[in-house]
């Protein structure tokens, strides 16, 4: 028979009150807003590292997995010049293909009207049908072929040319 002395017991209710406190802070569930406010902090501390200092406050994973992609040589940044003379800093893998850089655009201009509260949709169908990208001259009209046989590197500028209208 186990005797338990007076500050074993008080030791047993200490660890049974601790206990029940550990389990009520998990058992309570946080707001979404205050998750959000939590992991918003969090990446805020993350990207004031030097490597990852010029991405955006609303940073998304997709572009700290980009930034360390580019710093590790696994990624390339293309500049694609819009017909405004915007430069937009694009990252694609180093073997991404003409479809991967089209895919990039797309995301990129999606975070910027995200964050600037711009345009909801754009008709991505009709950007295509309307323009070409364009290397050096050369149309970049094969989808599957990759930038690298188009000759396009790292920090390389891609133009958005208006394509003709066939009569």
């Amino acid at each position: 028979m186990d005797v338990k002395t007076a500050n074993e017991c008080e030791n047993d209710d200490v660890e049974q009150n601790l206990s029940y406190e550990v389990k009520q802070d998990v058992d309570e569930e946080l707001p979404h807003a205050e998750v959000v406010d939590i992991f918003q902090e969090g990446l805020a501390m993350i990207v004031q590292d030097p490597l990852l200092c010029d991405l955006p406050i609303q940073v998304t994973l997709e572009e700290i997995n980009s930034q360390i992609a580019l710093e590790y040589g696994q990624a390339m940044t293309v500049r694609v010049c819009k017909a405004d003379g915007e430069i937009m800093p694009v990252v694609v893998v180093q073997n991404a293909t003409v479809l991967d850089l089209k895919r990039a655009i797309q995301r990129y201009i999606q975070l910027k009207h995200q964050r600037e509260g711009g345009i909801q949709h754009i008709s991505w169908k009709y950007v295509w049908r309307t323009y070409h990208l364009s290397f050096s001259g050369e149309k970049l009209e094969e989808d599957s072929r990759s930038l690298r046989e188009y000759g396009i590197k790292n920090r390389d500028e891609v133009v958005f040319v208006k394509k003709l209208k066939n009569k």
